[in-house]
């Protein structure tokens, strides 16, 4: 038997560091979430979030292969987040306000930050500047940082649970308000 797996899938890919042209290279965990959502092959799927795809992408390259391996799950979870303008903008704000808390835990700023206080990204940038700035917000790498960031993601999945985040729900899909019974 061979060695070298001919087909890359899911359940053989290992969430490796940069952009992959195909699945038998590697994976990011945004790659990998494409594979998931049947998409084409990229980073950028279209049914993601592109706040949580920002940051996924940005964090997933900035940390070791021990923790990348935590974002698996996660690949999972962002297939089919891309939510109402409200909520993306929610997630951007958060990711915002999250790094302003990174940068003031520390005494010297980030130098690719340009603006004084980066409290509305520029539009030309997307959306996925503010999970990008989030996850570049992290100077040092550790298991105190990891635990935060990955809670920063959770928080930011639920932001969306309350619309539709079902299979089938795409940009600009409305979910009917939850009934109690």
């Amino acid at each position: 038997m061979s060695e070298k797996c001919e087909h890359a899938t899911h359940q053989t890919i290992r969430l490796s560091k940069g952009k992959h042209a195909a699945p038998t290279e590697g994976a990011c965990v945004m790659e990998l979430a494409s594979m998931l959502a049947g998409e084409p092959f990229s980073d950028r799927p279209a049914s993601a979030c592109p706040v949580l795809g920002g940051f996924l992408r940005a964090y997933n390259d900035r940390i070791d292969d021990r923790r990348r391996q935590d974002l698996y799950r996660y690949a999972s979870e962002v297939v089919e987040t891309r939510g109402s303008a409200e909520v993306e903008r929610a997630r951007e704000r958060r990711c915002l306000e999250w790094a302003e808390e990174r940068k003031r835990e520390r005494s010297r700023p980030l130098r690719w930050v340009t603006r004084a206080s980066p409290t509305v990204v520029d539009r030309r940038l997307g959306l996925d500047a503010a999970g990008t700035y989030a996850a570049r917000s992290i100077r040092r790498h550790n298991d105190r940082t990891h635990v935060a960031a990955l809670a920063l993601i959770d928080e930011l999945l639920a932001m969306g649970e309350s619309g539709a985040r079902g299979i089938g729900a795409r940009d600009g899909d409305t979910a009917a308000p939850a009934t109690t019974v």
